[in-house]
């Protein structure tokens, strides 16, 4: 089953109302509409080239409300585009009781994972295998600055305001926790390469295929137009 537009069109604007109503402002090129991307020009490549912007995925799941996201990427270098690079990366992430991405991790990335506002978010942690799979050893990580020790399949519970660092090949989820309502949280990371830079545990397309079941109200990071000549 492929992801519906109209669920991508709904969860954007449930993120924009969550994000106004936590206080957070967004920069005007979240509000751009399909006939706004039809006037710009070449002067906004960096948007286009960063994926910079909306991100909505069920990873293929079939499943949004279980195994999905929503992202707004705030800023991002690209490593496929020539020419002087931001190696950090921000993203704002949506976070419904319960939705969560595919167990992962990053090769070279490092991120924090910030509670912004509202309810609680869970992050389930294990260290992986020079062989891509779940390690039995003991790791440590930082939570708001302060060394943690954990075993395999550790969940730290993030209350708006804290943080915690996940280092490369930490395999990850995080969602918001039953119970406690919508929570906004934030990725602040180095470069983000979603291309390449991504394991899945369990095979995971990063963008999906669209059921076009109504029009499109804004691009994906991924569908940008190109420039208007």
């Amino acid at each position: 089953m492929n992801l519906k537009r109209s669920q991508i069109n709904a969860s954007i604007r449930l993120a924009m109302d969550t994000f106004e109503k936590a206080g957070i402002s967004l920069p005007p090129f979240a509000f751009w509409t399909v006939e706004d991307w039809r006037t710009k020009g070449a002067d906004v490549d960096e948007i286009r080239n960063s994926r910079l912007g909306w991100d909505v995925t069920d990873f293929g799941s079939g499943e949004f409300e279980k195994i999905g996201r929503t992202l707004f990427t705030l800023r991002n270098g690209s490593l496929a585009h020539a020419g002087p690079q931001k190696p950090y990366a921000e993203k704002l992430i949506l976070d419904p009781e319960g939705q969560r991405a595919p167990a992962h991790f990053h090769r070279s990335k490092i991120e924090d994972i910030i509670n912004r506002s509202g309810g609680n978010v869970l992050v389930e942690l294990t260290k992986a295998t020079p062989q891509n799979t779940r390690s039995s050893e003991e790791f440590s990580v930082q939570v708001d600055g302060a060394t943690v020790r954990a075993t395999p399949g550790f969940i730290v519970r993030l209350r708006p305001g804290q943080s915690i660092c996940i280092p490369p090949r930490t395999i990850h989820q995080f969602w918001g926790e039953e119970g406690t309502g919508m929570t906004v949280s934030s990725e602040v990371s180095s470069l983000c390469d979603d291309t390449n830079d991504n394991y899945f545990l369990v095979p995971s397309v990063r963008y999906p295929k669209l059921d076009e079941d109504e029009p499109r109200q804004f691009y994906l990071c991924n569908e940008y137009p190109r420039a208007a000549v």
